[in-house]
């Protein structure tokens, strides 16, 4: 989950984010995300950076850039090779932390079991197509 000024926005690993009333918790609408008009699954581990909707996507090392009213994907994130192969061979488990410091403005990120938190910076390129 995460929230932007007037919803949380929830994912449910689909190519679905749900916007949720704050309040009530009922859902208002739900957005598709798509790239290149194909639905992009296994959405998770959300959060709301500078207007947009950043999106792990499961068991992947790609975040997604997400528009908050298309649900077109904008961008992707290339988390490969933060880790060392030698701490990739040790009991680390999938990324799956997405943070960011809006007075800072910082990105951290992290995995389960994963020995260290990254704080990066977003660059320009693309993913493979095998993300979708």
């Amino acid at each position: 989950m995460t929230h932007n000024a007037t919803h949380v926005i929830m994912s449910d690993v689909s190519a679905s984010l749900r916007f949720l009333d704050p309040r009530t918790l009922t859902e208002t609408h739900r957005l598709l995300v798509t790239d290149a008009g194909i639905p992009v699954r296994d959405l998770n581990e959300l959060e709301w950076v500078n207007g947009e909707i950043y999106a792990n996507v499961w068991q992947t090392d790609f975040v997604a850039r997400i528009s908050p009213t298309s649900g077109r994907v904008l961008g992707w994130i290339d988390l490969s090779g933060l880790l060392s192969p030698a701490e990739e061979r040790s009991r680390v488990d999938v990324l799956n932390g997405i943070a960011y410091d809006s007075a800072r403005n910082r990105l951290f990120v992290t995995g389960k079991l994963w020995p260290k938190l990254f704080e990066i910076q977003v660059v320009s390129g693309s993913a493979p197509k095998d993300v979708r």
